[in-house]
């Protein structure tokens, strides 16, 4: 081999080690984007609907439309991590699922729409009272130490989607 196929070769072979740097840190990013849509918009918006309820309970609700907005976010968050996940090709279809059976349940509860308010009922409260049991149960609420990894979330979610019941009472 020459001189100039040998400083092509190292040339080439030093290409492609960098390639492979750049997919593999591509894909990283991609997946931390994943998790973090996830972790911020859905596992903080559920701790955040907890203690909204919680709140709520302690002041005889009060202000209602303020847990019937959290879970509207609660439910963008999720759909944007479907969206998002399916999109980038990095949320496994087991996880699909799971978020999936999550969104459709807690679209049970009366939640906001766009330009209109939900009302809640006596019903409804009480609806949304279990509801906050059920998330303290898998370790999503206030004053309680959370994961933020994405495996140990989805294992939530599953366990969440296991404890809601549907159709509401």
């Amino acid at each position: 081999m020459s001189k100039k196929q040998k400083v092509i070769v190292k040339i080439s072979v030093g290409l492609n080690i960098a390639l492979i740097a750049l997919v593999a840190w591509g894909y990283m990013r991609i997946n931390f984007v994943k998790e973090q849509i996830l972790v911020t918009e859905v596992q903080t918006n559920l701790v955040e609907l907890e203690g909204l309820i919680s709140n709520q309970v302690a002041h005889h609700w009060s202000e209602p439309n303020l847990v019937t907005v959290e879970l509207g976010d609660v439910l963008n968050g999720i759909w944007l991590g479907i969206t998002s996940g399916g999109q980038l090709g990095t949320l496994s279809k087991r996880d699909k699922n799971i978020l999936s059976k999550l969104y459709n349940k807690l679209s049970y509860f009366p939640h906001d729409e766009l330009y209109k308010f939900a009302d809640l009922t006596e019903e409804d409260k009480v609806n949304y009272e279990e509801l906050q049991k059920k998330l303290r149960e898998v370790g999503l609420g206030l004053n309680m130490q959370v994961s933020v990894g994405f495996n140990n979330f989805i294992s939530q979610a599953a366990e969440l989607v296991e404890k809601i019941e549907v159709p509401l009472q």
